[in-house]
Order: C-alpha cells, then structure tokens, then sequence
C-alpha cells in the first residue's frame, strides 16, 4: 500500500487536524466536494493510519517512539569486598529502569516527545514505573498482561561502581508478539522515529523494521546483551541505526574483537549488512560510529575519576546518540553527545541523570574539548 497522502487527502487531513470534531459536510463544503467522495477520503486516511475512528483521532505526530524493556532495577551496592559462598553487607536501591525505558527518560529530559511501548504486569512493580516515569514520556499505549509479572533486573555492584552480578526476569516481553504490537504501531504513522531494544523478540523486531520501513519512519535498534543478540532479524538491510558493544558484536558474528583493527572491521561487517549508522562501544577504549558515506570515527572514552554506577551507561550513550542524530548533528559531535551524557550519568547513583535537560548537556559537551 502507498502510505503517502494525495492533494485532497493532505488537504483533509489538515482540516482535521485544526478541528477534529469537523462534520464531513462542513468538510465537503471547505473542500468544494461531494459528502460521499470526502467519506472515501476519510476511509482512505483510517487506512492509512493518519486518523483514528471519530472525533478524527490524529494519528501521534512526531513522537519518538520507544519499545521494549520498562522494569524494575534493584541495585545492590557491596559495602566491603565481594565474598562468594557466604552473605555481603549491602546497601539497595530500587529505581525504574529497562532499556526502552531509560532511552525514552533521557530523550524526555532532552525536551523530546516520547512514547513507550512495553508489556506491563497488574503489579506494584508496574505502578512504580508509572510513577517514576510518567513526567517524561506517554505509557498510553502499554500492553497490560494479567499473568505475567513486570520486568526486573537486580544487579550486584562493587566499592569501584563496576558491576558484578545481573539477573534479568524479562520473560514478560515475549508476550509482545507481532499481532499484539501491530494494532499499537498503527497508532504511529506519523512518529519522527522507531527505537527498539532487543528485549523483544526477532518476529517482534521484524515486524517493527517492516512497518517502519513501510512509512519511511527511521528506526533505531538498541542491543540490550550477548545472549539476545540471536534476536536481530535475518534482514537488516534500511535499519537506520544499530547501537551495539564488542562482546554482543562478538557473539552475533562469532568472532574474537582483540585488537582496533579488529574492532574497525567489525564495525564494517554490521554496514555490510546494510545497516546505515553504526556504534559499537568498548568500554574504556570509547566508541566506533560511522556509516559507508561518512566512514568509521573513534570517539575515545572520557575520563572519570568519581564512577558512582555504571548500569546507566550505555542507555544514556544511546539517548544521546539519537538526541545529537535528530538534532541534525554531525558524527562526531553525536559521538561526544553520547560519551558525554554517559560520563555524566555514571557519576551519579542514578540510572538517569537527574539534571539532564538540553541545556545542560550543551553546558556538559562544552567542557570537552
């Protein structure tokens, strides 16, 4: 189906979009139509997708639309040396966490207007994500499933901030099949762009990168482990980007990353798939990014010397890829967005820095030279 509008059809939509409760003889008035060819008009942009039912429900208009994990993150932070076999003095914290989710926080401190599509449970886990998370993006379209539980994540945290230990109870986002997604993914005909985290599964992914490529939506895959990188579909050919690390690119092609040339032409491999943009970070040794026009460009890692937690690192690396992205910015300058509002957030406790708006990430990649 061609999902671009004609003369007429932008003209109606337009009306609409100024009064959604217009009549559709008042519009076959404004328009110099008859009713019923303004009736096959309108049924031609339901179709589509532009317009929902009566009064014209708009279709969302350019939300960045964020799907995948939203959980419950309890952090345990080791007072003295790990001990394996025997109990460790503790401090907990709980926060709302997920990829998707931390993305979607990040972009809507950055002013973005963000949605989240996940899978919920009809548990206080749920709710305290709605609460933590409410103030920064639209949870409107959330998948509620009465048997299943809400995501957590619980990891391990040493005296330097490096994470020992992670345990994910993420089977809830199994649930999120293509034909549940489908009738949500209507609903974002017009959205600036699609990110999506590899929580979901590989039909899920699929259908997510067909609709998108559908529409001319540019769309975002965020590799959330090694483990799920099996995920990816088969075809990633028009995928607009791929935010990824060494150890899941290692896994994904099978091969050992030891050296920069070996990095480099890992980096390659994911364009040679068709892949548009390209990051694959490596912790301390920073991050690739790059594209085919543009070629590869090494962003080195930032030094910090206060590392609070590193469990929000890589989401806020991938918020500020996207956000530098749509702001129009050069490759560079998205790497130094991203390593920047990464290196902030790790010398916080939280997984989402609490002062991030755009000014101050602006203030932040100032001090770097």
């Amino acid at each position: 189906m061609n999902f671009s509008l004609n003369e007429n059809e932008q003209k109606l939509f337009n009306l609409i979009k100024k009064n959604p409760f217009i009549s559709q003889q008042e519009l076959a008035e404004e328009m110099n139509l008859s009713r019923p060819s303004v009736a096959n008009l309108i049924s031609g942009l339901v179709k589509k997708g532009y317009i929902h039912g009566k009064a014209y429900i708009v279709g969302d208009d350019k939300q960045i639309v964020c799907i995948g994990g939203a959980n419950v993150d309890r952090k345990f932070y080791i007072k003295g040396k790990l001990q394996y076999g025997t109990s460790n003095p503790i401090r907990s914290v709980q926060s709302a966490g997920g990829v998707a989710r931390n993305v979607a926080e990040n972009l809507g401190r950055l002013g973005k207007n963000v949605s989240l599509l996940t899978a919920s449970g009809f548990d206080a886990e749920w709710h305290f994500i709605e609460e933590a998370s409410s103030s920064y993006m639209s949870l409107t379209h959330t998948i509620p499933l009465v048997k299943e539980a809400t995501g957590s994540y619980s990891a391990v945290i040493d005296q330097s901030g490096e994470l020992v230990l992670a345990l994910a109870d993420m089977d809830i986002y199994d649930s999120i099949t293509p034909e549940v997604l489908q009738p949500k993914l209507s609903k974002f005909s017009l959205a600036r762009c699609f990110v999506a985290d590899l929580n979901l599964p590989m039909d899920t992914l699929a259908s997510i990168k067909q609709f998108a490529l559908s529409r001319n939506i540019p769309l975002v895959f965020i590799a959330v482990s090694a483990p799920k990188m099996d995920r990816l579909p088969k075809d990633l050919q028009g995928l607009t980007w791929l935010i990824t690390n060494c150890d899941e690119t290692e896994a994904f092609f099978d091969i050992a990353i030891k050296t920069k040339a070996d990095w480099q032409e890992a980096a390659h491999k994911w364009l040679q798939l068709g892949i548009e943009n390209i990051v694959v970070t490596n912790g301390k040794e920073g991050a690739l990014i790059g594209n085919l026009e543009e070629g590869i460009h090494h962003m080195p890692a930032l030094e910090v010397t206060n590392v609070h937690d590193v469990t929000g690192a890589g989401d806020a690396f991938s918020a500020g890829v996207i956000y530098a992205w749509l702001e129009g910015e050069s490759l560079p300058t998205i790497a130094k967005a991203a390593a920047v509002n990464s290196s902030k957030t790790i010398q916080t406790n939280y997984t989402v820095r609490q002062d991030l708006t755009p000014q101050q990430l602006k203030l932040d990649m100032e001090e770097v030279e």
